[in-house]
Order: structure tokens, then sequence, then C-alpha cells
């Protein structure tokens, strides 16, 4: 049998696929380069904004209207919207025949076998199956990886149905991860990235250190603090990211690690929502504007060059001018590299449901063009600072837009467009003379690196 998997949502979402390809592949399924081809379908969907489950639902009517003239292909879904609607989704959906939720990728393969035998309808949720190490394999080739550490949430903010989708928090031990990397490594990766819904909360819900693991050379306490030292001391990975943060989780024992780590990159994303404390407070986010912007103080103190992204949700219920002037003012006071600015959608079954939704959606959508408008002045001046600079680069391959040129991202996440020149491969460390700048992307021309020999011939 053939498959194929359609993805929508987030990066959490873009991980889960590739382990569940990864696991159909392990049973004797192979990928379908097509649709048209594929004996298995399935959809992992998102359930953050109402859009994504639209789009999900759209595309999954598409796919199961395919049965009436293929009756024995198999049409599924997977990921957060499973877990919301449940039985629903066979309403809405003629011809779905499977349907699984966050928890419970693993039994995919025996929810196939059931389906192929004849069964339909098959709804598998729940949380607390927590069989993630049959979930760690990856697609060969690639130079950069997502490594899950932290499933669920507990934060609870009033927007978000994340807790109610992917469930209560659990982490995963310490020695799986290292594990997982340094098996990476070896296949030629060579930056990973650690995801979590908040990820700074890993270790704190469960036990992720085993009797036997070795103390923190450096001193830290902190579970995640000490997973990252971990990473650093026990493969050889060259780069290390992790998505996604809270103030909260931005302590100086995590500025120390940022600074003294040679593979945690002077990179991260922390997102901001709002930048009005009122806002925050309705929110449910649990720091102010004050104390955001304290703890990038706090980071940047021991990581000068570090490059920061956020997420911004603007239309918020209640949300006046005077707290969207007050973001604005924030994020200039953050300096963002980037931002990803979304309108407010409420969303089922959680608290801000329930309240007016009193910004209007042409106003909504006015906010998020002056936050993106702001945006692009701050990156094209912040970017503008390192024309002339030289900076390394992890090179990715041809750029979209323009294939003699390639494309890559700095230790910082700057997309770098530049000429590979002869002999540059996919995976290189390459160093990168910026001569341009734009909002979001840099262009420059790879240096040439030579050898001692080589250095001395050129200086002669």
């Amino acid at each position: 049998m053939t498959f194929l998997v359609h993805t929508y949502g987030c990066q959490m979402n873009v991980r889960d696929t590739e382990a569940v390809s990864m696991l159909l592949e392990r049973h004797g399924l192979q990928p379908a380069a097509t649709e048209a081809e594929a004996d298995v379908l399935i959809v992992n969907s998102c359930s953050v904004r109402g859009k994504a489950e639209d789009k999900a639902i759209g595309k999954l009517g598409i796919m199961a209207a395919t049965k009436r003239e293929r009756p024995d292909r198999i049409v599924g879904v997977m990921g957060c919207m499973v877990q919301r609607l449940q039985t629903e989704l066979f309403k809405r959906v003629d011809g779905l025949d499977f349907a699984v939720g966050p928890r419970r990728f693993a039994r995919i393969p025996a929810l196939l076998e059931r389906v192929a035998s004849g069964e339909r309808h098959l709804l598998d949720i729940g949380i607390g199956d927590e069989d993630i190490e049959s979930l760690a394999g990856h697609e060969e080739g690639a130079v950069t990886a997502f490594v899950n550490i932290l499933l669920g949430c507990d934060r609870r903010c009033a927007y978000c149905i994340v807790p109610d989708v992917r469930g209560p928090e659990w982490s995963r031990p310490a020695d799986g991860i290292i594990a997982e990397v340094n098996s990476l490594v070896r296949a030629g990766v060579k930056e990973v990235t650690l995801l979590g819904q908040s990820v700074m909360r890993y270790g704190l819900g469960n036990p992720v250190w085993s009797a036997m693991a070795p103390s923190s050379p450096r001193g830290y306490a902190e579970p995640f603090v000490r997973l990252l030292e971990a990473i650093n001391d026990q493969t050889p990975l060259a780069r290390l990211r992790f998505t996604s943060s809270h103030p909260s989780g931005c302590t100086a024992e995590l500025a120390a690690a940022m600074r003294d780590l040679p593979a945690a990159c002077p990179h991260l994303h922390l997102p901001l929502q709002s930048g009005s404390d009122p806002v925050l407070q309705r929110m449910r986010r649990g720091y102010t504007a004050a104390s955001y912007l304290e703890a990038l103080r706090r980071l940047r103190d021991a990581v000068p060059a570090l490059a920061v992204t956020t997420d911004i949700i603007v239309g918020f219920p209640g949300e006046t001018d005077d707290d969207f002037e007050r973001t604005r003012e924030c994020m200039e006071a953050a300096g963002f590299d980037n931002a990803f600015i979304f309108k407010y959608s409420p969303r089922p079954g959680t608290p801000a449901a329930d309240w007016e939704d009193d910004v209007p959606e042409e106003e909504k959508r006015r906010r998020n063009q002056v936050l993106l408008e702001d945006q692009d002045r701050r990156g094209l001046r912040l970017n503008e600072r390192l024309v002339g600079a030289t900076l390394e680069v992890l090179a990715e391959g041809e750029s979209q837009r323009n294939a003699e040129r390639w494309s890559g991202r700095s230790d910082t996440n700057k997309i770098v467009i530049f000429e590979p020149e002869a002999g540059c491969s996919i995976g290189d460390l390459v160093k990168v003379r910026i001569e341009r700048a734009m909002p979001q992307t840099l262009y420059g021309e790879r240096q040439k690196v030579y050898s001692p020999q080589e250095n001395r011939e050129h200086k002669d």
C-alpha cells in the first residue's frame, strides 16, 4: 500500500507527520508521490484557528469523494481537530474511515489494518498512552530536524484550545531525546529544534532523568537547561534551537546556558501576544509587558547578539485603541527581528469564546497591517546593521525564487541568500559576507575558507 499525509498547522504538526510517515514505512507502506497514486490518504489537522479546521474539513471531503471511483482507498484524519470534534467528524465527512487524536499516533498502523479488514468509522482518542519512542523516526537526507521533548500544555491561556486537544504536559525521558539527536547527527543533521508547546516547562511534570544520569557539570538545576547541557555535551550537534518559549522560563540559568553552550543558537522565539497589561491579564498569559521586557534584558545581557522573534494577537476581546498602541510600543522596545501576527478568532470551549468578540473584523485587519508595516521597518533597520558582516550560514539548497542561488540560515535564524560556488554542498556551514538587506532576508557572497597552507600562500 502507498500513503500520503497532508499537513496543516505548526512545527509540531510537521514533526508529527514526519514521525507517522516513518512509522508507516516501517510497517511496510510506501510514500506516494501524489494524492492520485495513494492508497491511504491522511490529513494531519490543526485546531488553533477556525480557518485551519475549515481547510482540513474541506480537504477531507475532497479526498473522501474519490472513494466513489476507488472504494478500497482509505481516508483518515489525525491530530488536534480529532480530539475536539471526535464523532462529529464522521457526520461532517462522508466516507471518512478513521480518526486518531494527538496522543494516539502510534496506533495508526493497527487502525489501517482494521479498516482494511472491513471496519469503518474508527475513533481513537485519549490521553496518557505515551508511546513516543516508536515515533522517533526521521526522513533521510535532511540537515535540520525537529525533536519532540514535551507533549501537551498546562498553561490554559484564555484563547487557546491546545490544552484541550493535546492534553496535559508530559515530558519525554532525556535518554531517548539524546539518543535521537545522536542518531540524527550520524545521519548528517547539523541543526535540531526541540519542540514543546511551552518547551521551557520540560521536566516539571514527570521524571525525565534516569537514576544513572550524571549530574550537571556546570551545576544547572532546571530540567530544561540540564537537557540543553546534556545535548551539547553528549552529542556532536552543531546547532541547537528550541520553541516555543515563555518569559517565565527565561531564567538566569537559561541565560547562562545560552551564553556558555557552544551548540546553543543565539535565537529565541518568545511569544508576546500583546503589549497591554489589561489584555495580557484577560489572556491569562502570566506576565506583564514590563516583566516580558525584563526577561529579554536578562537574556540579552548574557547573549548580546540574541535575535528574538514573537507571536502577536490583534483584536482580542476588549482590545482598545490604547491597548493596541501599547502593543506597538512594546514591540518596538523589544526590538523583534520578526513577528508573526494573527487576528483573534474565538475557539469553542475556551474562556474567551464566551466573551463578546467586540473588535470589528475590519479593525482587526487594520491593526494586523499596521503591525506588519512596523515590523518591516524594524526588521530592515536591524538587518541593515549586518551589511558588511560575515555570518556562518547552514546551506539548505537552492533558493525557491532563484535556482542559481542558494538559501540557508544564520545561527540567529536569519534567511540568507547566496551564490554557492563550486564545492558547496547541502549541510555545509559556510561563511557569507552580507551585501544587501531586506526586512526578512539577507543577501551575500560566500567567502572562500582557506586552509592554513592556502592562507600563507594567499598572504604571500
